[in-house]
């Protein structure tokens, strides 16, 4: 697989999500496994990138079906939650769709502090079935979305940094829970993860990869439709961020035609210009089901 494909598999709505080696690998130095680039805002935070290193050992050092050690998240970083999650509940009520909101609900996110991956995924294990398990960050991305199939979500553990919080150059614990895990709370959401994850599985071809990522992108990440007569998110780039939510409605709209945005290229490092819209969540549902099992 090319490094290109390699990434567009799995860019983020905050920017190209990392890849790295297998979790199997041996790493000499964990001291070193964290590696920021310096326009990071935590690049010259010692103690931020301590404690990135601490929260990467956790999964580094996790087995599948044991229990999530919790993550030592500082006062500061749990205001960084708040902050966040502030800006993100009007936003959400506005912009989200009603799928969404009553997933969100189920998980009952509290404003004061960062929910520890293991109680979040307990919740979404009873509703769904899928369980989150930790990474470092570091994932190839084929294993990230193949494991969708089996109902796992390999989920970051760390914050962004204080001096940001309403921005993060990289997938973190808000966009991971608020995002992914909020949606896996669906019932029919879940199972449309899982149709992707098997989709993957099945692919032979890099063109057919290519045409999954953009798919995925498109929906389970930048996914809006109608509803009540207005246009909502369902895509967990929207759903994490108050910035996208509101940006959304500046983009341009097309229908939801599934061969059409498999050949839809996009730019993670931007706002998006270009939105598929569904008719309704069932319409959603229906189109992208038949899909990924006719794919």
């Amino acid at each position: 697989m090319t490094t290109q494909l390699r990434e567009s598999l799995l860019a983020d709505h905050v920017d190209m999500r990392p890849v790295a080696a297998d979790a199997d690998q041996s790493i000499a130095d964990r001291n070193s496994i964290v590696q920021l680039d310096p326009d990071h805002p935590g690049f010259r935070d010692q103690e931020y990138r301590a404690r990135r290193n601490r929260i990467a050992e956790i999964a580094l050092s996790y087995r599948p079906g044991e229990t999530i050690p919790d993550a030592p998240y500082t006062p500061e970083e749990h205001r960084v939650w708040g902050a966040v999650w502030s800006a993100l509940q009007p936003a959400q009520q506005r912009h989200a769709c009603a799928e969404y909101l009553q997933a969100v609900r189920r998980l009952n996110f509290e404003s004061d502090r960062i929910p520890q991956l293991a109680e979040v995924s307990r919740k979404v294990e009873a509703i769904s079935g899928f369980r989150l398990e930790p990474v470092a960050g570091l994932v190839q991305p084929r294993v990230f979305l193949e494991s969708l199939a089996n109902g796992v979500f390999l989920c970051t553990q760390y914050i962004r940094h204080h001096s940001t919080p309403l921005y993060t150059p990289e997938p973190d614990v808000v966009h991971e829970i608020v995002g992914h895990a909020a949606t896996l709370a669906s019932e029919r959401m879940a199972q449309l993860n899982r149709l992707f994850g098997e989709a993957v599985k099945r692919a032979t071809s890099e063109e057919v990869l290519e045409q999954l990522a953009r798919v995925y992108w498109f929906t389970i990440e930048f996914g809006v439709l109608r509803e009540g007569g207005a246009v909502k998110a369902y895509g967990t780039g929207l759903l994490s961020s108050a910035g996208e939510l509101e940006e959304m409605h500046q983009a341009e709209l097309r229908p939801l035609d599934l061969n059409v945005v498999a050949r839809q290229k996009y730019d993670p490092t931007h706002f998006q210009p270009v939105l598929f819209c569904a008719d309704s969540f069932d319409a959603m549902y229906q189109t992208l089901h038949e899909y990924l099992v006719q794919g």
